[in-house]
């Protein structure tokens, strides 16, 4: 680590947001800017912070990927005995953080989680990968493994026993945080950015400025 960390900076250029010309639906907003990120290369435009905490209060967050967003919340898979889907049964409630950092944006959701209905899982399961359904058969998700070599012999085992229709596991789901708020950040000249938060208010949303 060479350079100055305290001394690492960058200015930031975005033209300030006017509330009075975005959308009251924070969803389509949310919308037009993840089509942006996507549009402007953005490695990974759906990668998320997931934030959750057991019943201690003890926080973890990691990287997931968003699998579907409309106007229910925001959808992700994992495996359901792993960690994060510990945490979620017994604190169902957890934040999202988007950075797409070369826009100088960032989306912040909070809100509870719920389980997916077995028909959406099922869908998502036969779209991936015929190698991730394998290795998410084979992988004990958070659980410690010997090594390398023990998930790679499971994963053929895995193939060897199923082929290529392999079912979705019954350890295995997706998971929907449902949003009471959405707050839009996008950087700004002089440190004055621009913190726009919806706020669920029954079946409508609410808008409000917060201080950068």
């Amino acid at each position: 680590m060479g350079e100055d960390i305290a001394a690492m900076r960058r200015g930031y250029r975005r033209p300030p947001l006017d509330e009075r010309e975005l959308p009251a639906d924070p969803f389509a907003l949310f919308s037009t800017w993840f089509d942006e990120a996507a549009a402007s290369g953005v490695v990974e435009p759906n990668a998320m912070v997931l934030a959750t905490s057991a019943a201690d209060a003890r926080p973890s967050a990691r990287f997931v990927l968003l699998k579907g967003v409309d106007e229910r919340g925001f959808v992700f898979y994992t495996n359901l005995e792993s960690r994060k889907a510990r945490e979620v049964a017994a604190n169902p409630v957890a934040a999202l953080c988007f950075g797409w950092l070369d826009l100088e944006r960032q989306v912040r959701v909070e809100g509870s989680v719920e389980r997916v209905s077995q028909d959406e899982a099922q869908q998502y399961w036969r779209s991936r990968p015929l190698e991730s359904q394998r290795s998410a058969w084979a992988s004990p998700q958070s659980s410690v493994v010997a090594s390398r070599a023990d998930l790679e012999r499971e994963v053929a085992a895995i193939a060897g026993r199923f082929g290529d229709d392999v079912p979705l596991p019954e350890f295995w789901g997706g998971m929907r945080l449902v949003p009471v708020s959405i707050e839009f950040w996008q950087g700004g000249p002089r440190r004055l950015h621009d913190r726009l938060c919806y706020n669920r208010a029954g079946a409508l949303w609410t808008m409000e400025r917060l201080a950068p």
